[in-house]
Formats: C-alpha cells, structure tokens, sequence
C-alpha cells in the first residue's frame, strides 16, 4: 500500500484528493468507508496517528450528528466513535494513509503534505479553485 485513502465518492473534497493523488502518478486504494464501514480500535489509531480526536473529526454538516446529539460538548470521545461505527457518514473525510503519515485532508490542498510528488502546476480543484499555482506553490487555505 503506497497510499490508502478512506473515500466519499459523494464528496467534492473526498473526490479532490483522489484526483490529486491519481495526477501526480500515484495508485492510491480506494476504500469506500460508507460501505465498509469502521471499527472502534480502526477509527481510534487513524485518529491517534493523525493527531486529532473524534470530536475533531466528527463531521456535522448534512449528517445527522446534531440530531444524534453527537456535537454536545458532554459526548465523550467513546460515544462518539460508537455513534461513528454505526453511522460512518459521522466520520469527515477524506482520511488518507500513507508512509508520510496520517491526515484528514480537508481543505484538499493538506494531502499535498503528505505526497513525495505533486501534480504539474498550475493545478485546480474540481470547481476550479487553484491549490497548486503557476511557481508549483501551495495557495494559502487551499
């Protein structure tokens, strides 16, 4: 595995960083998390070699997670991967892998942390929006 990346296909950030890694000549596996779903010690290490926590991942926008009660600061890191493992949309994306480590890339341009080799400048998102401009630099918020 050179690049594994937990994917959204639904998802226009999920779907950036796919394509970023795929231009810059990489094979990254696709693994469609809201089929396969996550178990709680799986979720658990990628968030510790990622460095965040379930609340930082937890995705609130068109997911059921304030409905669920999921955002109130009083869930516990436990609840919350609980909620996660049997409701994945809970879990922001795209989480990608990879030997230079770990990383929820939103915004899309984070990935470029993670990657050896970048696609050729200058270089779009999906709504055209530049993450790589023409001097092959990172845009600022990309």
């Amino acid at each position: 595995m050179e690049i594994l990346i937990f994917h959204n296909p639904n998802c226009g950030t999920s779907r950036n960083v796919v394509r970023t890694n795929t231009d810059a000549d990489y094979k990254p596996e696709i693994i469609k998390y809201l089929e396969t779903g996550w178990s709680k010690s799986h979720l658990k290490s990628l968030f510790t070699a990622a460095g965040i926590l379930a609340k930082e991942a937890l995705r609130v926008s068109n997911t059921p997670a304030e409905k669920m009660g999921q955002s109130a600061p009083e869930v516990t890191q436990d609840q919350l991967l609980g909620a996660m493992v049997a409701h994945p949309i809970l879990v922001n994306r795209p989480v990608v892998v990879c030997k230079n480590g770990v990383r929820l890339c939103r915004p899309s341009g984070v990935v470029l942390n993670l990657l050896d080799q970048w696609p050729d400048a200058p270089y779009p998102e999906e709504e055209g929006s530049p993450i790589i401009d023409a001097t092959g630099s990172v845009v600022p918020g990309a």
